[in-house]
């Protein structure tokens, strides 16, 4: 897999969780964040264990390969089987993160910290190889 490959599986890996309706939300309230105008709280060293990285990484082969096929049945479904393919897609994407022994929120946060982090991203890309 080319580095662009595998930094576009990253990046959508992380929009696609990001758009998703919360994906293990049971009618949780959600905490108020800080006002829009609020600084943004300094990032402290991250230090993520090599397990929690191997699993983002093989989490994120199985995120790509389930989005390609929802993507693709959706494309061909007819209109009223759209919607019920999305939540299956949904689902299914839940269940090729949390088979990695990870949550959703750890997995998103994972990836969030990729994203701001050089050297966490290169930790994630070199796993993908």
């Amino acid at each position: 897999m080319q580095p662009s490959t595998r930094l576009s599986i990253l990046v959508f890996a992380t929009s696609w969780l990001a758009l998703a309706p919360t994906l293990n939300a049971q009618s949780q309230p959600q905490p108020s964040g800080p006002s829009p105008a609020a600084p943004a709280p300094p990032s402290p060293s991250v230090s993520i264990p090599d397990n929690k990285l191997d699993a983002v990484a093989a989490a994120l082969k199985s995120v790509s390969m389930v989005k390609e096929d929802y993507e693709q049945r959706i494309t061909q479904a007819p209109d009223s089987e759209k919607s019920r393919l999305a939540d299956e897609g949904k689902q299914a994407l839940t269940k090729a993160v949390t088979d990695q022994g990870l949550s959703v929120e750890e997995y998103s946060e994972i990836l969030q910290v990729a994203q701001n982090n050089p050297a966490v991203r290169e930790k994630i890309l070199q796993r993908l190889k």
